[in-house]
């Protein structure tokens, strides 16, 4: 993800305002929104790889496609925040989140896989869009040294998008296999209505007079331009922290893509019940972070990190080695830590 420069001086003055709250609020819908319709992959995937007769490395191509914009776009999509600002960021991520889901239709209409990968794709720009533009906004709206604990709260409640999204694609999406043999349809019909969601979020946003802070545009991001700046990647945790975040989403993601067809398997049941126990390794994750938002106040990241990452391991290894309920409750536990 690209840095976008900012500048806490403007907020540290007013530490604990409550004009922050319709900013926090807002963060709060996108996260969610970011949440639901990144984990609604996760159904995507297993209905696709039935509809269009698809093996597992062609279904994959759901999330490789979904995630690939952010190792094209974030750099370009910081470029853009920091030329237009945070809010309109995230009212340009909003839109072009919405046009991608619209975009579910026409690919329903023709019956191909590769214009919903297409429309995939465009709806992640506008993931990545949302991404740059809140993460650094959310630590600027109170003290830097509660900014991990903020950031974990907020992203808590996209964790509930998350939790909620395989309930919605079960019922919606995937309990259509068998009735319509995976017509396009069911999936074109839920996407019509997350982009007119989409889009509504995006008008409330432009219309809302968030605190303009940080990254504006016209105005300079540091509070003193003639100090020469470093480059991003002299820190040498920077370097620890992408390879760490690289193997964490992909490890959270591949468990989430897979896990309805592993459950299905190991518990021999149908996939859209399968989905609906996704559900909760996703809601493993709320939980996981919003005790995280508080054990983060008292305890070093670096500590929780190390803890989070051993047990979570500890999981795996578990689900591998064993069959049935214990290697379907361990994988689902993983979520906790994540």
């Amino acid at each position: 993800m690209a840095l976008i420069p900012v500048d806490h001086t403007a907020l540290v003055a007013e530490q604990g305002s409550k004009r922050y709250m319709p900013a926090l609020v807002t963060l709060a819908v996108l996260y969610f929104m970011m949440g639901f319709v990144t984990c609604l992959n996760d159904t995507l995937v297993p209905f696709f790889k039935t509809g269009f007769t698809l093996s597992y490395a062609e279904s994959s191509l759901v999330q490789f496609y979904f995630f690939l914009t952010y190792a094209v776009m974030s750099i370009p999509a910081g470029k853009i925040v920091e030329r237009i600002g945070y809010q309109r960021g995230m009212v340009t991520g909003f839109a072009t989140a919405g046009v991608g889901a619209l975009l579910f239709f026409p690919a329903s209409w023709w019956h191909q896989y590769s214009l919903f990968l297409c429309a995939l794709f465009i709806l992640a720009i506008g993931i990545v869009l949302l991404q740059v533009a809140a993460n650094p906004y959310i630590t600027l709206l109170g003290k830097p040294e509660t900014a991990s604990s903020r950031l974990a709260l907020i992203q808590g409640v996209g964790s509930l998008g998350t939790t909620l999204a395989p309930l919605f694609g079960a019922r919606f999406i995937l309990s259509e296999i068998s009735a319509s043999a995976a017509s396009s349809d069911a999936v074109s019909r839920p996407y019509l209505a997350i982009g007119g969601v989409l889009f509504l979020i995006a008008l409330v946003v432009y219309k809302l007079a968030l605190p303009a802070v940080g990254s504006r545009p016209g105005q300079p991001d540091c509070a003193d331009d003639t100090q020469p700046r470093k480059s991003i990647f002299a820190f040498r945790n920077l370097k620890f922290g992408m390879v760490g975040i690289f193997m964490y989403v992909g490890a959270e993601v591949a468990i989430g893509t897979f896990l309805t067809n592993y459950i299905a398997d190991a518990l021999h049941i149908e996939e859209h019940l399968a989905n609906s126990y996704v559900s909760l390794y996703w809601g493993g994750m709320l939980v996981g972070r919003l005790i995280g938002s508080f054990v983060l106040k008292l305890a070093q990241p670096n500590v929780v990190l190390r803890w989070a990452a051993t047990v979570s391991t500890f999981l795996i290894v578990l689900s591998v080695l064993s069959s049935g309920s214990i290697a379907v409750w361990s994988m689902i536990a993983v979520g906790l830590c994540n």
